[in-house]
């Protein structure tokens, strides 16, 4: 075996797996919205709500990374101002294979979080101040590595497709309800007829659609843990930066709100639950070679500046933290 890959079997098993339930959800969200369509329209609808989707496909896909960036207020980093984090992102993308190293931002936020944006050499990868105080280097670098593979993968791309199938469903099915509840007295009075079986998938296309992207959400953060693990070499490292995550950040709501945290259902997570994805990750334990980061526990210093207390605004997508 390679240093650090993963068992090239157990790779591909994961891989197509992942593969194939992407593409089961994304055709199960496609045919919701033909249905919903159709109902709404007849097969005039339907291709209506392919040439809207495709359009919002095209638009969502092109959407500046900087636009992003700027919304979040992010601020670049580099080896001057985080020599560490710079190491890590020529390391990792370098064994990510990515044609360009994603550019590394930095948000002024206590909370623990890190995502990526763009694509190409437009990718970008932001992380919060409470994350880099919070991770050691080794478990950093998971999470960069989880990063890196949702660029490779265009998982944004992906999410976006999905994005434009719920909201065109959503749409649809809120004018067809108006639509059936103002013909109400005609129907009652006999004038008009209308299918019950249309109207129920008016009503739950909706929400199913909604649970459809929450699933393939965690599907693609399944495969990229499965990538993080092959690009580290190193599953135990990103394991435990979740499983850091998962404390602190319930930690943080829990003193947000009165009562305690109330349990969040899994089907309305849009990510796994920490404790599966932490056992698929140590399944692979044993299976990769040397880890490319160094297995210490320390936390790192970073210089990036303190961030004295939380920065609340509000802004035209809601209340940031």
């Amino acid at each position: 075996m390679d240093e650090g890959r993963l068992d090239i079997a157990v790779e591909r098993s994961h891989r197509w797996l992942n593969f194939f339930h992407t593409w089961l959800l994304v055709g199960g969200a496609l045919a919701l919205l033909a249905a919903t369509a159709y109902v709404f329209s007849g097969p005039r609808g339907i291709f209506w709500a392919l040439l809207a989707g495709g359009i919002f496909v095209v638009v969502a896909r092109n959407v500046s990374p900087s636009a992003i960036l700027t919304l979040y207020r992010a601020e670049p980093m580099d080896s001057a101002t985080f020599p560490e984090g710079a190491r890590l992102i020529a390391l990792l993308s370098g064994r990510a294979g990515l044609p360009a190293e994603p550019k590394l931002y930095y948000v002024r936020s206590r909370m623990m979080n890190a995502f990526a944006v763009g694509r190409g050499p437009e990718a970008a990868i932001c992380v919060t101040d409470g994350l880099l105080r919070g991770l050691t280097v080794r478990q950093l670098a998971g999470v960069l590595a989880h990063e890196m593979s949702h660029i490779r993968n265009e998982d944004l791309n992906v999410m976006a497709i999905a994005d434009a199938v719920s909201r065109l469903t959503s749409l649809m099915s809120t004018i067809g309800i108006f639509a059936v509840f103002f013909n109400l007295p005609m129907m009652l009075t006999g004038q008009a007829t209308f299918p019950w079986l249309g109207i129920l998938v008016l009503i739950a296309s909706p929400t199913v659609g909604a649970l459809l992207q929450l699933a393939l959400s965690r599907t693609r953060e399944y495969d990229a843990d499965l990538e993080a693990a092959a690009i580290t070499g190193d599953p135990e490292g990103l394991a435990s930066a979740l499983l850091v995550l998962e404390e602190k950040q319930g930690r943080f709501w829990e003193m947000a709100m009165p009562g305690g945290r109330m349990p969040q259902p899994s089907v309305l997570r849009t990510h796994p639950e920490t404790k599966d994805r932490v056992a698929r990750l140590m399944a692979l334990a044993g299976r990769v070679g040397a880890p490319v980061v160094p297995t210490e526990t320390r936390p790192h210093v970073t210089s990036v500046p303190i961030v004295r207390g939380p920065r609340i605004r509000l802004s035209a997508m809601g209340l940031y933290y």
